[in-house]
């Protein structure tokens, strides 16, 4: 009777082992004061081999991008455009997402999204927002996964 309750142990947690999604992304926020009012929002994705992360210019029929959502805030201003990547950028044309194949952009190990913003005034204020991204290595993909993150600014 031991037995079969230790096997039976052993095959639940086993199956709970696997069941979990595993996530090998991980996220750092960061705002840095530059000068007056105006601060750097950065957040660093690391990412272990084999995975690799896609870029936010990823183009359509590919993987899905790497997508960063700033909520509104009315004491914040976004400036200076778009989100900048920072990393060791790679491209590979993937036949995966299309017969023709699509080229597709990523990052592995590390990569940084740089957002330049600005406070009206000198108070104290969060950014908050969320991250979307999907990670793959070279058999599988995770699903979609969706990173809220919420900074203090002083």
């Amino acid at each position: 009777m031991k037995k079969i309750l230790v096997a039976f142990l052993g095959i639940i947690v086993s199956v709970s082992l696997f069941a979990q999604i595993k996530d090998p992304v991980s996220w750092k926020y960061e705002v840095v004061k530059q000068t007056g009012n105006n601060y750097q929002l950065t957040i660093t994705a690391t990412v272990p081999k084999p995975w690799h992360i896609y870029s936010q210019n990823t183009p359509k029929g590919g993987p899905i991008p790497t997508k960063i959502n700033i909520n509104s805030n009315p004491l914040i201003t976004i400036t200076a455009g778009r989100l900048k990547e920072i990393g060791k950028l790679e491209k590979t044309l993937d036949k995966n997402f299309s017969p023709k194949g699509v080229e597709v952009l990523f990052y592995s190990e590390q990569v940084q999204f740089i957002q330049n913003i600005s406070l009206k005034g000198a108070v104290k204020t969060n950014i908050s927002g969320s991250v979307e991204y999907m990670v793959c290595d070279d058999s599988q993909c995770l699903p979609p996964t969706k990173k809220s993150f919420d900074i203090k600014i002083q």
